[in-house]
């Protein structure tokens, strides 16, 4: 898992190091200067002050001379050519002489000037024993620290994360859920993590059993509804050889086109109801012969309505599919855009790629749009044609074969629908 608890807590405990250490190397470099500056001037003003306290009491007094420190008096009135040639020109005050690695201070006074000198390379040593050391001792603490509780946190979420990794193995279909039996669980996972992986265990249980009973109710009732449709259809083909009148037969042949209609959508829900690794019957189709049948069937629908429909074939393409399926997907199409348009104009445009079904009806808004394919939703509930599972069940049925829909739409002005092909075999 890229994403998984592990990597955020590695993550989270590298950017605790990284900024520890930023301030930390950040601290060596103030504390560094502050000692060669700050804290070696001072401690040079105090030995003057010292200095000048012994010298009022007697003025034998030598100036200081010690290993870090080396210390020149020049007693007013009196010529500082005995000084070295690097301080001469110095005035009162703090120095830094970098050619020479040295800090001086020159402290003056009624009685003279004090010139206390003190080497670069001492400070560095002294910001490095009082600065730079502890500071290193305490990032390596900090590590050692971090990597504890790193290895504190790693072992408190690997039983989350083992449970997380087994949930993404499992097939929504027939999730396998032996490893989270009581018995199978791993010695870590104790206490929250035991009662998650009993839920999971559980849940997984329940799922398996859901989709079960879906699947084998689709199935049962898809068939259960195949037999009273078997026998309109008879009846209706035995209507049809008796003489009628023009009306009934007209009838008749609503009843037989209503009859296959329901055929190919139970075929339809069959499909969905497989499990997707079994494929379904299928065979090569010409595109065209369906959408000009789907348009006829249509035609019906506009009757007492001032809508042409037109259906403009510039290819002719052939499919490898279940044709009933298709037959589902542009029957719904042709519905809806003739239970929405009251006038104008439904244009079915076959492309070689793609089949395009553009209408000029009330359209959709933004939200519409959105919840375009949500089972039962209808864009204008007030309007007593559909149940709203058309478009649900035309997406679902794309997404089964490889098919992409997509939906274009602006409120009063019509709606456009585009179903493009990928696997396309040219006739």
């Amino acid at each position: 898992m890229p994403q998984g608890l592990p990597r955020k807590f590695r993550i989270a405990f590298i950017v605790q190091v990284a900024l520890a250490s930023l301030a930390i190397v950040l601290g060596v470099f103030l504390v560094s200067v502050v000692i060669k500056r700050s804290l070696i001037n001072t401690a040079l003003q105090e030995e003057a002050a010292h200095f000048w306290d012994l010298y009022g009491a007697s003025e034998a007094q030598p100036p200081p001379n010690t290993y870090n420190m080396r210390g020149y008096l020049v007693l007013r009135g009196r010529s500082n050519l005995l000084l070295p040639e690097n301080l001469q020109a110095l005035k009162p005050g703090f120095h830094e002489l970098k050619a020479d690695d040295l800090l001086v201070l020159v402290d003056e006074k009624p009685q003279g000037r004090l010139y206390l000198v003190f080497l670069r390379s001492q400070a560095t040593r002294l910001a490095f024993y009082f600065g730079t050391l502890p500071i290193i001792l305490t990032l390596v603490t900090i590590y050692f620290v971090s990597w504890l509780t790193y290895r504190a946190s790693k072992r408190l979420i690997s039983p989350v994360t083992w449970l997380a990794r087994q949930v993404t193995q499992w097939d929504p279909r027939h999730p396998d859920v032996s490893n989270l039996a009581p018995d199978k669980l791993p010695p870590d996972v104790q206490g929250e993590a035991r009662q998650l992986a009993s839920a999971l265990h559980g849940l997984a249980h329940r799922v398996s059993a859901h989709v079960a009973r879906e699947r084998d109710f689709t199935r049962d009732a898809s068939h259960e509804l195949r037999t009273p449709l078997t026998v309109i259809r008879v009846a209706s083909d035995m209507a049809m050889t008796e003489d009628s009148s023009p009306r009934v037969t007209r009838s008749l042949q609503r009843i037989q086109r209503a009859g296959r209609d329901m055929e190919a959508v139970i075929d339809a829900f069959l499909i969905l109801a497989r499990e997707n690794e079994v494929e379904p019957q299928s065979e090569d189709f010409e595109l065209a012969d369906i959408l000009l049948d789907e348009a006829d069937n249509a035609r019906a629908l506009l009757v007492g309505k001032h809508v042409d429909l037109e259906v403009t074939c510039n290819a002719k393409p052939r499919l490898h599919a279940p044709p009933r399926v298709m037959h589902v997907v542009i029957s719904n199409l042709l519905r809806n855009a003739c239970a929405y348009t009251d006038r104008g104009r439904i244009d079915v445009v076959l492309e070689q790629d793609r089949v395009i079904v553009r209408d000029t009806g009330i359209g959709m808004s933004e939200d519409s749009m959105a919840r375009a394919f949500e089972p039962f939703y209808r864009a204008d509930p007030s309007r007593p044609q559909g149940t709203g599972l058309g478009l649900s069940i035309v997406r679902r049925l794309c997404d089964r074969f490889g098919w992409k829909i997509d939906l274009e739409s602006t409120l009063g002005a019509g709606t456009t629908a585009t179903i493009r092909f990928r696997d396309l075999s040219l006739g």
